[in-house]
Parts: C-alpha cells; sequence; structure tokens
C-alpha cells in the first residue's frame, strides 16, 4: 500500500468508526455487528502503526468512543475512565505479556471476564452513594445518579467504608430480561433492541428514572478508580475488599504468573460464555500489582497494563426445516425459519425470524437448505448466509392468503411488508388490544396480556367494542380473576371512556400514526366527526404529516367497519369529547424553536408548553427553517449546527423578554 492509498483509506477509516461510533456510543442503536466494528478498527490501527505520520490527534485510535449527551449533566472524571486494547489471538497476547515483562520484574497477571454492558462511575462519601455517572469520552460523561439508584444490587449505602470510594463498574441486562422486554417490544410493534448491551444503555440514559426502573438493570464492579481512608496495594486485594464492602464484583477471577495460564483461562472462559446469565464479549488481562501499573503507564487511550481478549462470533451449520408465518399486530406477515436444533452461544436454537419475502429471495434459502446461524447479541438468533443447497432443497412461495383469518394478502410497494387488511383477524386482534389498553391509549389497568388471551379464549372479546360489554359476574369466572380482581377491571374500564380523544386515536393502532400525529390530528379536526369525514388531502394539511401517513388514516376512517367500530363505541358510552381549538395567534405564530441544553429556571417542556400556547412549534432538529434555538447549560451539537447554519441562538432570559 501506498502512502496515498494509506491516506485514503485511512479517512474512510475514521470516517466510517465515528459513525458507528456514534450509533453505538450515543443513540444505542448499532448497524453492524462488534466484530465487523473491531475488524474495521484493527485495519485503521494497522494502517497508523505503518504509516505514523497519518495519526491524528482526532482518531478514534486515540480516544475513547462516546460522547457526553445533551439530556444529562455533566461530569467530569477526576481519573479518566480509559478503554483497553484487543487482541483477537493468543499470539498477541503473548506480545502483550513481551511488553510488560520488559518493563517490570515477574509479573502476576489476573483474568476476569469481559463483561458487555455500559461503564459507569459509581461515588459513595462516607459509605453513601453520592454519584453516578456514564464514561462519555473518558473524561467527561453523563450524571445519572437518579438512574442508577434503581439497580437493586447496587447497595446504596455500604457499611464500614472509606472515607471517599470511586468505583467503576458495567451495567447490564440479564439475557432473561432482555428477552422479556424484546416480546414486550414485539407486542407493541416497536424496534425491539438488537442485543442485551444496547438494551442496558438505552435503559440507563432515559430521562425518566421509572423507565429505567421497569427494565430491571443489573450491575458488575470491576475497578476502584479512587479511594481515600484505605490503602491497597494490587488488584486481586481491591476486588476481595469490594466484595466484602456488599459491592456486586465478578462471579470469579483468577491470578496466574505464566501467559500460558492466562491463555488457558481465557479459553476456559470462553468455553463457559454461554452458561452465563449474562452477556459478556471477551475476557480481561490485567496486571495484578498496582506499583507495576506505574511503571508501565497508559497511552493517549489505553491502560498499557491491562490486555482484553475479543472472542470471535459463534456460527453453526443446521438445515432450514420449514418456514412458518406469523401475522403481527398491523397485519405484517413475518416468515420464521424452523431449523434442527442446534446448540449455539450455551443454549438449543431450532427457530429463528427470516423478516420478510425479499430477505428469503435475496440470500437464495430454499427449505431443507444448509444455513448459517448465529446470535445477534449473544441471545437473538439469525441467519447470517445460506451454506449449501441439498438434493431435498425446494423453494418456499410465500402465502397469497392469511393463515390465522383466510383473508387475501396484499403486498405493500411502499415498504417490504406482506398484510392482512382484515381488522377482525384473530391472530392481529390480541396484539392490538393489548395495544389498545396500554398506558399512553386508553390505559386500561389489569388489561395485560394473559387477561385478553382467556377473554378471547372464552368468546367474550372479539373487538375494542367488546371490551365495554364486559361485566363482572363474566370476568369473575375466569382463572385466576375472583370478583374483586372483575371489579377493579370494570372500573378501569369506565374510566378509559372518559379519555382525551387522541389517546382513543392512537389506541386504534393506524399504521404510521403514533402518539404525536393522533395529537396533531385531533388538534386540527377538532372531533370525531370531522376526523370521518376528512380525505387524504385534508390529512396532508396537517402541519408534520406526510404523504404516507395522510393515506394510512385516510384509507382506515374510510373503512365500514371502522366507522361501525366508532359508532359502537359511543353508543356504549365512550366520549370522544372534541378538542377546544388553539388559539391560533400568539406572539410566535409562525415560528419554530429546537431547545437544547438545560434552561436555568424551567424545563424544556415547560418552554416548549409556552411556545405552543403562543402559536409557536418546537421541532427536534435544527434546520435552516429553524426561527430560534433556545439553548442552556451544556448545549451540544444542536448548538454547534445552529451556530455553522446561522441559527438565531437565545437564552432563557432572551426568551422571558421576548415574551414580555
Amino acid at each position: 500500500m501506498t502512502i496515498n492509498d494509506a491516506k485514503v483509506r485511512a479517512k474512510e477509516l475514521r470516517d466510517l468508526l465515528i459513525y458507528h461510533n456514534h450509533r453505538y456510543y450515543d443513540l444505542d442503536s448499532p448497524e453492524i455487528s462488534d466484530y465487523e466494528y473491531d475488524m474495521l478498527l484493527r485495519e485503521l490501527e494497522n494502517i497508523e502503526a505503518e504509516f505514523p505520520e497519518l495519526v491524528t490527534s482526532d482518531s478514534v485510535t486515540q480516544k475513547v468512543g462516546g460522547q457526553k449527551g445533551e439530556k444529562f449533566s455533566a461530569v467530569v472524571h477526576t481519573v479518566p475512565m480509559e478503554s483497553l486494547h484487543d487482541s483477537f489471538s493468543y499470539d498477541e497476547l503473548r506480545d502483550f505479556d513481551r511488553k510488560v515483562r520488559e518493563v517490570t520484574d515477574s509479573p502476576e497477571y489476573i483474568v476476569e471476564p469481559k463483561f458487555d454492558g455500559l461503564s459507569v462511575s459509581v461515588e459513595y462519601q462516607n459509605g453513601v452513594f453520592v454519584r453516578g455517572s456514564t464514561r462519555g469520552d473518558g473524561a467527561v460523561g453523563e450524571d445519572v445518579t437518579e438512574n442508577l439508584m434503581t439497580i437493586r444490587s447496587l447497595p446504596k449505602v455500604i457499611k464500614n467504608a472509606p472515607e471517599y470510594l470511586e468505583v467503576r463498574g458495567e451495567v447490564y441486562m440479564s439475557f432473561e430480561t432482555f428477552q422479556r422486554l424484546c416480546e414486550q417490544m414485539e407486542e407493541n410493534e416497536e424496534v425491539p433492541f438488537k442485543n442485551p448491551r444496547n438494551a442496558a444503555a438505552g435503559s440507563l440514559r432515559q430521562k425518566d428514572s421509572k423507565i429505567t426502573a421497569s427494565r430491571n438493570l443489573d450491575i458488575f464492579i470491576f475497578n476502584i478508580q479512587q479511594i481515600e481512608g484505605s490503602t491497597l496495594n494490587n488488584h486481586k486485594d481491591s476486588l476481595d475488599y469490594l466484595k466484602s464492602l456488599g459491592l456486586p464484583v465478578a462471579p470469579f477471577y483468577s491470578v496466574f504468573t505464566d501467559i500460558e495460564d492466562v491463555i488457558s483461562e481465557v479459553e476456559r472462559i470462553g468455553n463457559l460464555r454461554g452458561t452465563f446469565g449474562f452477556g459478556i464479549d471477551g475476557a480481561v488481562i490485567k496486571v495484578n500489582d498496582f506499583s507495576q501499573r506505574s511503571l508501565l503507564g497508559s497511552t493517549a487511550k489505553f491502560p498499557k497494563w491491562a490486555e482484553a481478549y475479543k472472542y470471535p462470533p459463534e456460527e453453526k451449520s443446521t438445515t432450514l426445516v420449514d418456514i412458518e408465518i406469523n401475522v403481527g399486530r398491523t397485519g405484517a406477515v413475518t416468515p420464521v425459519g424452523v431449523f434442527e436444533p442446534v446448540l449455539l452461544a450455551g443454549t438449543t436454537v431450532s427457530r429463528a425470524v427470516l423478516h420478510n419475502k425479499a430477505f428469503i429471495e435475496e440470500k437464495g434459502i430454499m427449505i431443507g437448505d444448509r444455513v448459517i446461524l448465529r446470535k445477534a447479541g449473544e441471545i437473538i438468533p439469525e441467519v447470517v448466509r445460506l451454506d449449501c443447497h441439498t438434493e431435498e432443497s425446494k423453494a418456499f412461495s410465500f402465502p397469497t392468503l392469511c393463515p390465522s383469518c383466510g383473508s387475501t394478502l396484499y403486498e405493500c410497494e411502499d415498504e417490504a411488508v406482506i398484510r392482512c387488511t382484515n381488522t377482525s383477524c384473530p391472530a392481529q386482534l390480541k396484539r392490538h388490544l393489548i395495544h389498545f389498553s396500554m398506558r399512553d391509549a386508553m390505559d386500561i389497568d389489569g388489561l395485560g396480556s394473559a387477561v385478553i388471551s382467556q377473554l378471547m379464549d372464552s368468546g367474550l372479546v372479539n373487538s375494542f367494542a367488546d371490551l365495554y360489554r364486559l361485566r363482572a359476574i363474566d370476568i369473575s369466572t375466569m382463572e385466576r380473576m375472583g370478583e374483586k380482581s372483575a371489579l377493579n377491571l370494570i372500573e378501569a374500564l369506565e374510566k378509559s371512556k372518559y379519555n382525551e380523544l387522541y389517546r382513543l386515536i392512537f389506541a386504534l393502532g393506524i399504521r404510521h400514526i403514533g402518539l404525536k400525529a393522533a395529537k396533531l390530528m385531533t388538534e386540527h379536526f377538532l372531533s370525531i366527526d370531522k376526523i370521518l369525514e376528512a380525505k387524504a388531502e385534508d390529512y396532508q394539511a396537517i402541519d408534520g404529516f406526510g404523504a404516507v401517513m395522510a393515506e394510512s388514516a385516510a384509507q382506515y376512517f374510510s373503512l365500514p367497519e371502522t366507522r361501525e367500530l366508532i359508532a359502537q363505541l359511543k353508543k356504549l358510552g365512550v366520549k370522544m369529547p372534541d378538542v377546544e381549538k388553539k388559539n391560533s395567534g400568539g406572539i410566535f405564530k409562525g415560528l419554530t424553536f429546537v431547545l437544547t441544553g438545560t434552561l436555568p429556571t424551567m424545563t424544556r417542556s415547560e418552554a416548549s408548553k409556552i411556545i405552543e400556547e403562543q402559536g409557536g412549534k418546537t421541532s427536534s432538529s435544527v434546520s435552516k427553517k429553524t426561527s430560534y434555538v433556545l439553548a442552556g447549560e451544556d448545549a451540544g451539537s444542536k448548538l454547534t449546527k445552529a451556530q455553522s447554519l446561522g441559527v438565531n441562538i437565545i437564552s432563557e432570559e432572551d426568551f422571558l423578554n421576548m415574551l414580555k
């Protein structure tokens, strides 16, 4: 490779890695696997090693990946939260050992599992938990104290504690919790998290700590960052000490003096990783003695006294026995592969989603084929590629009729989805009812998945309207539903009749119409009668509605069965109150605001409410059409973009003066 070729490729790799860093650390929504990312990073490291003159101070090889976000206030780390250098072969571990021995004599190594979660700092003052923060870029992180408080295994008070203690840990989500969360999200037809690590990160960085609490996160503590009032000489002693204080540390860790024994332990942990209830993506090897660590020091990004060994993703070949068809809440038809059972990452796998018709055609998959399976994030089985056709292979024909109700299936032109459009389809009904009763919709407390199944199985409920025909005596005879539970459910159903109109619109589960769109719709038309009269062009006149949303809403409300459902709900006492027309004037009429950072005296939601009351709009992104960016403390990328576009930037004081 010439210097010019290297320069071009290094630039391509840096841009790619910065993009994927942002997806992984800041958005908690990666597009590539950890292994694919690691290989891109290793390629860049190799280029920079061969051509040192190409190394730049802002290269991802010189910095920790994440950034301090806008949701939380900043925390400056007194002790940097460094990353680890990765190895992918045992020879690289031997090379790490050689470099350590060039500086120190007779090093001891401690080997621990490398947890796959979100790295955090936890601080205790005289034994009381006072602050928690994310790693961020290693130097500055986010204050997530309130959210860390919801983790039950993390002590809030520790006995016999030193004066001050800062520890580093890894927040994670167990496989069992992750599986439940994904099932719940799929029931609501939300896009599930890709793996437990991103689920943990997304859950910890919620603005509402109640959501974090509901996600049942856990933590392992693996390092002391700072300590006052106690002296420790090596890492093993520090882990033992943390354990004695009641902090949750790794379930096992061992000390070795020979690198070959270290490699054997790394291999042993790798063989065990499928048996754990949590995710690990490697093993960590650290020099045990703290004085030797001081001699070895750190690079700009990594400590020289530690190395991470990353395990490659496990892949297995198996036979595709059959393809089954599932029907979702919005009628989306999803093919599911049924395989000869195969042991993969510690569990037996026999089924995996094949996504859609296009996926099957692109992969060239036929029933009877040998295919390669792996687990995305060590948990969700997926088909990676076709291994080979066999003599028994036969092409799969996608059905033309719904397997649940027999209605004709329609292939959507604008998306790679085939749908059943029968709103009474039994396969869709349960998911519709779950969505209808959820908190942001009709908020029917006590109407969970199990109760809905019983109501459907008993023939009591075949539509939304049937919910309001239920009697306590009918419910009380069902399994695990006594008289009190039945009365509570009837009371919750009665209460739901008085919800705002937008909640009912959202509860109906119209494709492409979320909670915000439902609000916009009701604020525009003001009544259910006007909504029923509207055409697609009327919906498209709503600010914030695109052609797809407008067409979907118009089509839904034009269906005779929809009109009949609305009529039945009205007859059964669901109020559907008219919406009070908003003041179309106000000093902010025609203006669009973007809010960023922490305001001195009001929350961003309070400021947004004032803007809307005064005829203005708020947006989540900055563009040339933005009128003002209202910026507070710790304003981030939105402020930078506003400056680059020349958008007016105002403070809270300016904002309040405008109101005067």
